[in-house]
């Protein structure tokens, strides 16, 4: 997942994840401009961007998150 600091949507989505019990890795933007570069690249221009193996989208969304962890689960 990538993040920034003081970022609420990326916050809320880090809580959904953890109430998921799903593992994740963040990434920091404001650290790492090649990070930065790669959401872009992928057409976002805000946090929080979740990637897995075959999707990735923008924002805080509960139905996606759930579908991923689901996904990891099974």
């Amino acid at each position: 997942m990538y993040t920034q600091p003081d970022c609420q949507p990326c916050n809320a989505t880090k809580r959904t994840l953890d109430k998921l019990g799903a593992e994740y890795t963040l990434i920091d933007i404001t650290d790492n401009p090649d990070a930065y570069d790669t959401i872009r690249e992928l057409g976002y221009q805000q946090t929080p961007v979740v990637v897995t193996n075959d999707l990735h989208w923008s924002g805080h969304r509960p139905d996606h998150l759930r579908r991923a962890a689901n996904a990891t689960n099974t």
